[in-house]
């Protein structure tokens, strides 16, 4: 399993440094740090504990994680609610799933886990909490995993029915783009109880490379909420200095590998910087889902009393995107509002 490393460094020596560093450095240290990271031995296992997982959602992103689930040795049900969709990836992945279900109850009938990968608040709860739902067959002390991008109501509502169920609840949305699904190296931040998180691990070992267990029901998708807001802002920001280069008459090449080296690399940066520049946007992380996860941002926000001016600021510009016919675009297509100009 991935390692928690408690890191302090309360007994580095007193003389590394002096005055000011120093007294920083303790009143640092007095907080512990964990650092969450993979091992060799978490993929070992991952594969050694074979069990039976369904997997509900075969869109770009849960169609690659079932895949790893499959070739992690566990015994897998798909089930998608386009039925051809479900039957497709049966026909490019032959041999991979043990079986495809008729409905979310049918999937979760004898499963261990049972893990959904869906749309939105709505989809969720029909495919959880439905008349043909997950929680009507799935089995006390089973396991339950959702990585849908949702507000922290839903995965809260769900985690108290699965309580009452006795089964192991776990929000776990994810970051690392379609890259990450196919290669098997997202990011999965976490809500639920500590013993729910332990028993969905060893099948969530198979396709992220970080597990990070943020807090209780719900604090799973706040997490998520944060790193869209980042997102949107970083890549806003690298729209504008793309265009920025390009009325400059610069060698692009040559401003990325000056600046992709400092303080204003990201991945975004590094994935996308070439992309927008040559126009390419019909790939990654689309408007359209970019923009119900702000709104999500945004709703919560407000529940809290927190002010978000500037991702209120960008979801209008992806709003903008989406009135062009652009919603299915890649978010970096943000950089189609500014105008091309100087090109030599």
């Amino acid at each position: 399993m991935a390692i928690l490393l408690h890191d302090t460094v309360a007994n580095a020596a007193p003389h590394a440094a002096s005055g000011d560093r120093l007294a920083r450095r303790n009143a640092r240290d007095k907080r512990s740090r964990v650092v969450c990271f993979p091992t060799k031995r978490a993929r070992k296992n991952a594969m050694s504990e074979r069990r039976k997982v369904s997997f509900i959602g075969l869109g770009v992103m849960g169609g690659a994680i079932a895949r790893h689930i499959a070739l992690a040795g566990h015994e897998l049900t798909i089930y998608n609610r386009s039925p051809e969709r479900a039957r497709k990836w049966a026909d490019d992945n032959p041999g991979l799933a043990h079986r495809i279900a008729a409905n979310p109850a049918h999937a979760a009938q004898d499963a261990e886990v049972v893990i959904t990968c869906v749309g939105n608040d709505d989809d969720l709860s029909e495919v959880v909490l439905g008349p043909n739902g997950v929680f009507r067959m799935l089995k006390k002390g089973a396991t339950f995993i959702d990585h849908t991008t949702v507000s922290a109501r839903i995965a809260r509502q769900i985690s108290v029915e699965a309580r009452d169920l006795r089964i192991h609840c776990v929000d776990a949305p994810m970051t690392g783009s379609q890259i990450g699904a196919e290669q098997g190296t997202l990011t999965l931040m976490c809500g639920g109880r500590d013993e729910a998180i332990e028993a969905a691990r060893p099948v969530m070992e198979a396709y992220s490379a970080r597990i990070v267990h943020v807090g209780k029901a719900g604090s799973g998708q706040i997490a998520k909420m944060a790193n869209q807001i980042c997102i949107a802002g970083n890549v806003a920001a690298l729209a504008e200095a793309v265009r920025f280069a390009q009325a400059s008459h610069l060698d692009m090449d040559k401003v990325y590998e000056a600046i992709s080296g400092g303080a204003a690399q990201s991945w975004q940066m590094d994935n996308r910087w070439h992309s927008m520049n040559a126009d390419d946007f019909d790939f990654g992380f689309a408007i359209d889902w970019m923009r119900k996860d702000l709104g999500l941002s945004l709703d919560e926000g407000r529940g809290l009393g927190v002010s978000l001016p500037v991702a209120a600021l960008i979801d209008q510009f992806f709003a903008d995107i989406q009135a062009q016919g652009g919603g299915r675009l890649d978010t970096s297509a943000i950089i189609k509002r500014l105008p091309k100009k100087g090109n030599p």
